[in-house]
């Protein structure tokens, strides 16, 4: 299907794509046709532009052409007098689906998860003229409104994580404006170079040519006969002196001078840019994507600075010693006010909005997967009712390639959340869960023994109801991908709610004292673009899946704050339920029962002679308890988990793990303890292993509802503190 057609005296050309019905109704039934607009622009020469028959206006909007994931096929067919063409990328890989044959360039272009501005460019030859022609437009998204939802990603990155959200080496750009906060990063500065370069140069050529001068004093001895006009200062020494023909006279003259202050500046600017860009062209040249046209571009612009700093002006020119005052030759004479221009620009930080500067960005899949971690770590915070102070940010950014910066991973962007010193919960991004790696990358006691996972986000909430210290593991991932559209809701792709479950399956917690692994991964979830009612979302399948297996997914997107409050919601329901209750909704095995560790039994430990004994209580070393004759044959051993002695009139502290429950007899009872005078009828003792202590300090109950004064059989909820 042909889409442009752009009429140009030197060629005419062809954007075609075949499958754009199907991608225009998939962006309309997604964003809406109000978001699909395009801006064009093009460079002099064109006669005509049409987008299927209808006319397009320099500079005007019209309905957009260029969509993310889309191959469109290029051709361009140039009039006979043109020698040979080339498509001008800076990208190697674009120009190499390029050919020319026979007066016709062909090609395709495909944008991939890159959405911006972006402009095709053609480099072509007409004799020994060398021409251009640049033809620009806005690449769309068919999952998000390119115009609302792609910038408010892009501002809320930029807010958490300064230049993460940009890149270099991209199809497409995004405006920016210098602003006055901070130096210049290396990919702020080479975007601004380029787009002050030829007028930089032209400014510097301009003050060789014709540079400001100031006349400097110096001192000389001449004939009377020589001098051209008479200082009156020596009229008198020359009427003294008139006879003698051979007698010198000083005489101060002036001279123009190029070793002005401006001069100077303009050398140490000159010098300093080159140095600049001489080894920032070096980067670009290591990254094999460059394409052989952009290296010869920075190999032209180098030789020609290199070439203005060799001309004999500037050893005329002293060495720069900083402005002592404000210079008005530098901020309004002609040349001298652009470098001064150029100079300023380049030491400035960026401001990311609409403006004449370009930077690349990263593709929008990696944007809203960042973005995504962000929200989270916001709901996280909102729901547990801390401020931004009480949050332990470890995220730091790492280069990586030309100019790019990344989120670091594992270890390396974890947030804490903590509340009055108390870990509340953790968020950590797109670790690695392998065992190798484990200790010094990913989340102590994660483990894969099969291959590497990459959960994009890892949710832990701290729970101290049944265990100290216990973490509860949550799994969220964030999928720039629709699945389709039912019931008006958007809906997430199959293979992502598969990849879940994959995840659940194969983290596993380490248990390295006993050699063990253990189900680790509670629930996993999927974050979408997607789009919806609230009320028939949560009816969706892929939500109330939650509900029945802990797995399944949530709308989010930028701006959506009623699909968002699911999410919020669910979080919220996370944090507040207790893990006693969240272990209990864990669907078992076929064939076992789970036993929840809630039950626990409270028993006096009365004081005896047998040190030893009460020692290891008091120690919380315990390994053995046992009852009297009559145990109470109304507390059911079956689940019963944990045992907290009660030191009498004192008070409980000490929670111990039940690990086996027997019979011993008098005789053994009496060589544990030796105030024990019975006979060999069978009591109950209870093997312990410590767990974790209640308090630092032993704190009373109520003993009102113990069974004989010496049991209590309640549930870590209800014990009567």
């Amino acid at each position: 299907m042909e889409l442009l057609t752009i009429r140009h005296q030197d060629f005419t050309m062809y954007v075609e794509c075949t499958k754009f019905d199907g991608i225009w109704h998939k962006a309309k039934s997604n964003v809406g046709e109000e978001h699909l607009l395009s801006a064009y622009t093009w460079t002099d020469g064109v006669e005509s532009v049409e987008r299927n028959g209808e006319p397009l206006v320099q500079g005007g909007k019209a309905r957009a052409v260029f969509f993310d994931n889309a191959e469109y096929p290029v051709w361009v067919e140039f009039k006979p007098y043109v020698g040979k063409a080339q498509f001008g990328s800076m990208l190697q890989s674009d120009n190499e689906r390029f050919s020319f044959r026979r007066g016709v360039l062909a090609g395709f272009i495909n944008y991939g998860n890159d959405i911006g501005k972006s402009e095709l460019n053609l480099i072509y030859q007409v004799g020994s003229e060398t021409r251009r022609f640049t033809f620009g437009y806005e690449v769309l998204s068919t999952k998000l409104a390119y115009h609302e939802h792609w910038n408010q990603i892009i501002e809320d990155i930029e807010r958490e994580y300064r230049m993460l959200s940009l890149d270099y080496m991209r199809r497409t750009f995004h405006g920016f404006t210098p602003d006055t906060q901070g130096e210049t990063p290396e990919l702020i500065w080479w975007n601004v170079f380029a787009g002050e370069r030829e007028k930089f140069i032209k400014a510097c050529k301009g003050i060789i040519e014709r540079p400001r001068r100031r006349l400097r004093g110096y001192e000389t001895y001449q004939r009377a006969d020589r001098i051209k006009r008479v200082p009156t200062a020596i009229e008198n020494e020359l009427a003294e002196h008139r006879r003698e023909e051979a007698y010198l006279y000083r005489i101060e003259e002036h001279s123009p001078s190029n070793d002005t202050q401006e001069n100077r500046f303009l050398k140490y600017a000159l010098g300093q840019i080159i140095d600049k860009y001489d080894t920032l062209k070096r980067y670009i040249e290591r990254n094999k994507q460059a394409s052989d046209e952009l290296k010869r571009e920075m190999d032209e612009c180098l030789l020609t600075l290199k070439h203005l700093y060799r001309n004999p002006f500037f050893r005329t020119v002293g060495r720069f010693k900083g402005l002592k005052q404000e210079s008005l030759v530098l901020q309004k004479a002609t040349g001298y006010s652009q470098v001064y221009r150029t100079w300023n620009l380049l030491r400035r930080a960026y401001s990311l909005q609409d403006g004449m500067y370009r930077l690349q960005t990263k593709d929008i899949a990696t944007l809203y997967e960042i973005w995504c971690f962000i929200e989270v770590s916001h709901i996280v915070r909102e729901q547990l009712g801390i401020t931004q102070d009480e949050v332990e940010h470890r995220s730091r950014m790492e280069m990586n390639g030309v100019f790019t910066w990344e989120l670091g991973k594992g270890e390396h962007s974890r947030i804490l959340f903590r509340k009055d010193g108390v870990e509340l919960a953790e968020l950590v991004y797109n670790p690695k869960h392998t065992e190798r790696e484990n200790d010094n990358i990913s989340m102590e006691h994660l483990v894969v023994p099969t291959v590497p996972q990459k959960p994009d986000i890892v949710l832990q909430l701290t729970k101290d109801d049944m265990k100290k210290g216990m973490k509860m593991t949550y799994l969220f991932d964030a999928k720039y991908r629709l699945g389709g559209k039912e019931r008006g809701v958007n809906t997430p792709p199959e293979d992502a709610i598969n990849q879940m479950h994959r995840y659940r399956d194969a983290i596993y917690y380490k248990d390295y004292e006993a050699n063990q692994l253990k189900k680790e991964v509670i629930g996993g979830y999927i974050l979408f673009p997607g789009d919806g009612e609230p009320a028939e979302v949560a009816n969706a399948k892929f939500h109330k899946s939650i509900e029945e297996v802990n797995i399944g997914a949530f709308p989010l997107r930028p701006k959506d704050e009623r699909n968002r409050a699911l999410l919020e919601d669910f979080i919220h329901e996370l944090i507040e339920t207790r893990s006693s209750e969240t272990i209990a909704k864990v669907i078992p095995q076929k064939g076992t029962v789970v036993h929840v560790p809630d039950r626990v039994l409270i028993g006096v430990v009365r004081p005896s002679s047998r040190k030893d004994y009460n020692k290891k209580f008091e120690n919380s070393e315990a390994d053995l308890y046992y009852t009297g004759a009559n145990f109470p044959t109304t507390i059911s051993l079956d689940g019963l988990h944990y045992f907290i002695p009660y030191f009498k009139e004192r008070g409980i502290r000490d929670v111990y793990r039940i690990t086996r429950i027997r019979t011993i007899t008098g005789k053994e009872a009496k060589q544990l303890n030796e105030e024990y005078t019975g006979t060999s009828d069978l009591r109950l003792a209870f093997e312990l292993e410590f767990s974790h202590k209640l308090s630092d300090d032993i704190q009373m109950i109520n003993t009102e509802g113990m069974i004989s004064y010496t049991f209590l059989d309640t549930t870590f909820d209800n014990i009567p503190l």
